[in-house]
């Protein structure tokens, strides 16, 4: 878009040339005579002079340069809500998610379903905060001024910010468990895991942290790595205060489209495997579960007392 460039124009293409006049034209001066330019004998003057005129020039257009400024700050204060409350540009920095997620990817994460209450739920692949130190060690990113200033409007994922990539196994209320290579279960019931990085098994055979058998505290999630040999998730930070959980309240949102690059662009839809019923059945539900059998039992045993007791007296 260029300057728009509008000139006013005189009502006129060139000099204008009046006609001579003869002395025989001119009103002989007097008490009525009108000088020439003077309106103010003729009533309807003032009126034929405004409608007669010429038009006021057209407005001239503001500069695109002008406005371009205007521009960027509304670009920039929508830029700021998109990323607070809507979705952000995060980047993947590690292999732990292979193959669903590659070192370099770009993914949008849903910021705004945490806004209305909405948890992580078993399946989902979810950004969080270090929950305790999980990243120490790690090299922290230099960015120059571009990246640090994309970053700052959520189009790049922020250096100072600590956090981590991984897909929800558990959550609160659930026992989640690892025995020998897999497969891995919740509650008691195995996961059909195509997700996990081939060549991979689901549960790993080691000393640190592979081997276990947890519940999830309420408020609290379980995460794990797509690529089980090759990510530091839940399992391997037991030992922290957290005991290798992840507070809910950490969960930045849960990763929704690998945005770039254009060829790896795909959705990241929730596995088929936790369609199924992986509830745990709450104690209470599991005590009720075990008294009814025994309440039916009681009144069966005093339902047929009575009618003992009933018989004989009729018989006597």
């Amino acid at each position: 878009m260029g300057d728009l460039a509008v000139g006013a124009r005189s009502g006129h293409e060139g000099p204008e040339e009046r006609p001579a006049r003869s002395e025989e034209s001119v009103p002989p001066a007097g008490e009525d005579a009108v000088p020439p330019g003077d309106d103010s004998g003729d009533d309807n003057g003032g009126q034929e002079r405004d409608s007669d005129g010429p038009a006021p020039a057209p407005k001239k257009p503001r500069s695109f340069w002008k406005e371009l400024p205007l521009l960027i700050g509304i670009a920039l204060v929508l830029a700021l809500l998109i990323k607070s409350f809507l979705v952000q540009a995060f980047s993947i920095p590690s292999d732990s998610m292979q193959n669903t997620l590659q070192q370099g990817d770009r993914v949008l994460v849903d910021k705004l379903t945490p806004w209305f209450g909405s948890e992580p739920e078993r399946g989902e692949v979810v950004v969080f905060n270090d929950p305790d130190k999980w990243l120490a060690g790690e090299p922290t990113p230099n960015p120059n001024a571009i990246q640090t200033a994309l970053s700052w409007i959520g189009l790049m994922p922020s250096s100072e910010e600590k956090d981590l990539i991984k897909r929800v196994i558990g959550v609160g209320g659930d026992t989640v468990e690892c025995k020998g290579t897999g497969p891995l279960k919740v509650n008691g019931k195995a996961l059909n895991e195509p997700y996990v990085y081939p060549g991979n098994t689901p549960c790993t055979m080691d000393d640190a942290g592979g081997q276990f058998k947890v519940k999830v505290p309420e408020g609290k999630i379980w995460v794990m790595g797509d690529h089980r040999q090759n990510s530091l998730d839940s399992r391997y930070h037991q030992q922290d205060k957290h005991q290798g959980f992840v507070p809910v309240d950490n969960a930045v949102g849960r990763a929704i489209v690998v945005a770039w690059p254009p060829t790896r662009w795909s959705t990241l839809p929730v596995p088929d495997t936790f369609d199924q019923n992986l509830s745990a059945a709450a104690p209470g539900a599991l005590g009720l579960a075990g008294a009814v059998p025994l309440v039916l039992w009681r009144r069966r045993r005093l339902t047929v007392g009575n009618t003992r007791v009933s018989g004989s007296r009729t018989a006597g």
